[in-house]
């Protein structure tokens, strides 16, 4: 089995992956197929990471990926030595540690051919950090491979995306994501249903398929929407989901962050009250990357029952549409034909559009509860 064979529904983007690997692995500096920077850009859960990931394996690989041996597993775990994953949780990828990168990605690969850097978010790459990381992709190393993996060619740095080669991933179908699922023991009928409610987004399918509570808080974000009636309900609907989303993200940032603090007190070599020389400072820095990282779950969470709701009026238009063998809320039904028929197609598609605005205005850092209430009050 390939590393390859983990990336669903992107034969085309394999093909070329493939090739690229076969002529690295021969050496053939001069070939078009291997070139030292790629932008790997799709729709959340196309697996864009995941594709950078394989082809990073596949470059380190003395077999060109067989997903067996410890390059490749250490590899896809962004362990191993020359595979440098980037990963951020918080707004932004700042100027300092992308400065960072670049010095250690000047270095020599330690057991492969290649140093290979997987940037998984560069579309949250500061305006002076995506300039530092362009000198850098325009002055490459010889053995250093840089993978970048943003949403759309549109949200990095047009001088980098005219240096780096582009793969647009697909969103995956609903069967290929649940044939996915029944490989990992889920049930066919869940894996159905969880692969039709993500919308083909594998990570939160995988999640909807083995997670209870996952679900339990669909059906509660579902419910929600449904009894909109006026602006009143609407606000209080956004009031709802947005102290959900803050209580969830507070809660698994209470576990992480105390956890962290401790680390690193421990680091600086906290005695009683006091820190080393440097230790103050370390804390206010990861203090404020806490404080950026819980931002960026509760508009994550947003950004998923976002996308919950939208499947409830994708149902009201199958159902205006006499379409109703894709239905994915099959236990509303009789909601969902309800607003069916006192509705037009053209007001649930105006409804539709007003949920992708509202989740990209999140994405660009707009007011969550702004955006929330102004997207309940189109929705009612």
């Amino acid at each position: 089995m390939s590393v390859f064979d983990l990336l669903i529904d992107q034969e085309h983007v394999v093909s070329i992956l493939r090739d690229a690997v076969k002529a690295a692995a021969d050496g053939d500096n001069q070939s078009q197929e291997m070139t030292h920077a790629w932008l790997f850009t799709g729709p959340p859960g196309s697996g864009r990471s995941n594709a950078a990931l394989a082809f990073a394996a596949a470059l380190v690989c003395k077999t060109s990926g067989c997903n067996e041996c410890i390059d490749c597993k250490t590899s896809l775990s962004g362990s191993h030595a020359d595979v440098e994953l980037i990963k951020t949780e918080g707004l932004s990828i700042k100027i300092d540690e992308v400065r960072e990168l670049i010095t250690r990605a000047s270095w020599n690969p330690s057991v492969g051919n290649y140093r290979v850097v997987v940037i998984e978010d560069a579309d949250r790459l500061t305006e002076s950090a995506a300039n530092a990381l362009l000198k850098a992709i325009e002055e490459p190393g010889l053995r250093t491979v840089w993978l970048l993996c943003a949403p759309s060619a549109t949200d990095v740095l047009p001088t980098i995306r005219s240096r780096s080669r582009g793969l647009v991933l697909r969103t995956p179908s609903t069967s290929a994501v649940a044939a996915l699922l029944e490989r990992e023991k889920i049930s066919p009928a869940m894996a159905d249903f969880a692969a039709r409610a993500s919308q083909g987004h594998i990570g939160r399918a995988r999640y909807l398929a083995k997670s209870g509570d996952a679900r339990s808080r669909r059906e509660a974000i579902l419910k929600i929407s449904l009894l909109i009636t006026d602006v009143a309900s609407a606000f209080k609907a956004a009031q709802v989901l947005v102290e959900a989303a803050k209580a969830e993200a507070e809660e698994e940032a209470e576990r992480r962050d105390s956890a962290e603090l401790t680390s690193l007190k421990e680091a600086w070599g906290q005695q009683g009250s006091k820190l080393t020389q440097g230790g103050s400072k370390a804390v206010k820095e990861l203090e404020k990357e806490q404080k950026s990282r819980t931002t960026r779950m509760v508009r994550d969470y947003l950004d998923r029952a976002l996308l919950d709701i939208a499947t409830l009026f994708r149902d009201i238009l199958l159902v205006q549409s006499n379409s109703i063998d894709s239905i994915i809320n099959t236990d509303l039904i009789a909601e969902i034909n309800k607003i069916a028929t006192s509705s037009t197609p053209e007001s649930t598609l105006r409804k539709l559009e007003a949920i992708m605005t509202s989740r990209t205005n999140l994405a660009h850092n707009a007011a969550p509860l702004l955006t929330i209430e102004a997207l309940m009050v189109n929705l009612k």
